[in-house]
């Protein structure tokens, strides 16, 4: 293996047997374009973006690169989720770093999304091309079974396999209420890892998904303790931490934008700022993140059963003997109803974007038959 490729392995580049990346698209992205060279975005800012070839060569490219200007540029014209984000893999050209430039973004192998804030339809990537999501949450007051079934329901849906992570071990009480969330979360067949987030011999539970040549996110609340985290997996004070509140175990956002950052065990860890909002892009499947609810439902006496008051319901029967936590079936329906609805503003926004081209491709054409074609 050449010294380039082994440098690109070690942030995560996938390679086959033959020495070329897994992904066919990715094959002949190289193919047609010869003179380009796979970097991968390990910092995204404001100003730019920051990629790496190795893990130890980083470097700043342009804001805008030229694959996504249109013909006339205005702003907005490309959605932010098909632009670069944290763990992309994309194609850059450039003699030296001081004058690369991005020319393609690869097709992602995952992508964690969540819904942006606002009455608009828009998405926001969180991390692309990671293997593994840990949702960290301490077991202390920022516990909550609810959060994480959010949680579960986006990295699922990105295509990514969601570890529990567990950290504040050495402070919780045994016999806290977080016990029953986590038996919860084993019988859905999630991972789940308690840690204390300081100890490196506590935090080596997470190696088995942090192996060479893989990716992991951290995603979690202010205060949970994935920065903590990072720097035990790191053996080095690399990122800032903070106290949190007594009163709710809440920290400050000491994390302020996601970076990729090469691990000693040759895997790469991404680590994101707090999340407080955590809405559904409507392309999540509720069903496969229920299927004890879904499984109870097959049960019910009538097909379309809505699990109230109807006679011979196996779901309120289940509530009822004590097998069925009550909060997990309200979250079911709250999550169904949130899916749905933003389902239903995606197809609306597909919708008006397909009008909006028809018209404009009209008023073009009635600008070319009155004035001409230039």
């Amino acid at each position: 293996m050449s010294p380039e490729l082994a440098a690109l392995q070690a942030i995560g580049w996938p390679l086959a047997d033959d020495g070329l990346p897994v992904e066919p698209a990715w094959r002949e992205a190289l193919v047609l374009r010869p003179h380009a060279r796979p970097a991968r975005v390990v910092e995204q800012h404001r100003s730019g973006y920051i990629v790496a070839d190795g893990p130890e060569r980083s470097f700043a490219v342009e804001s805008l690169p030229e694959w996504q200007r249109p013909a006339t540029y205005r702003k907005g014209a490309s959605a932010p989720e098909e632009r670069p984000a944290v763990g992309d893999w994309v194609l850059i050209e450039g003699s030296s770093t001081a004058h690369a430039k991005i020319v393609e973004l690869l097709p992602r192998r995952t992508a964690i999304k969540r819904a942006a804030a606002g009455e608009h339809y828009k998405q926001q990537l969180i991390a692309a091309n990671v293997d593994t999501v840990f949702v960290v949450c301490g077991l202390d007051a920022d516990f909550n079974p609810r959060r994480i079934e959010r949680y579960l329901l986006l990295v699922r849906s990105g295509g990514a396999e969601p570890v529990v992570v567990l950290t504040k071990s050495d402070i919780a009480a045994t016999d806290s209420a977080a016990a029953v969330g986590v038996l919860e979360l084993a019988a859905q067949d999630v991972a789940v890892r308690a840690v204390n987030a300081k100890d490196r011999d506590s935090v080596a539970a997470l190696l088995p998904w942090l192996q060479p040549g893989h990716t992991a996110v951290l995603v979690g609340s202010s205060g949970a303790g994935k920065s903590t985290l990072t720097n035990t997996l790191l053996g080095i004070e690399k990122m800032k931490t903070g106290e949190v509140r007594e009163h709710d175990s809440r920290g400050r956002h000491t994390t302020t934008y996601r970076a990729l950052i090469p691990l000693p065990s040759g895997a790469c860890l991404i680590d994101t700022p707090g999340m407080r909002e955590l809405k559904p892009t409507g392309e999540e499947d509720v069903a496969e993140n229920f299927s004890d609810i879904e499984t109870l439902a097959e049960a019910c006496r009538f097909r379309d059963c809505k699990h109230q008051k109807e006679p011979g319901c196996a779901v309120r029967a289940a509530i009822e003997a004590g097998r069925l936590d009550p909060q997990r079936f309200a979250n079911f329906l709250k999550l169904s109803d949130e899916v749905a609805s933003a389902a239903n503003k995606a197809a609306n926004r597909r919708v008006q974007k397909q009008e909006e081209k028809v018209q404009g491709k009209a008023l073009n054409k009635r600008l070319d038959e009155k004035y001409g074609r230039h």
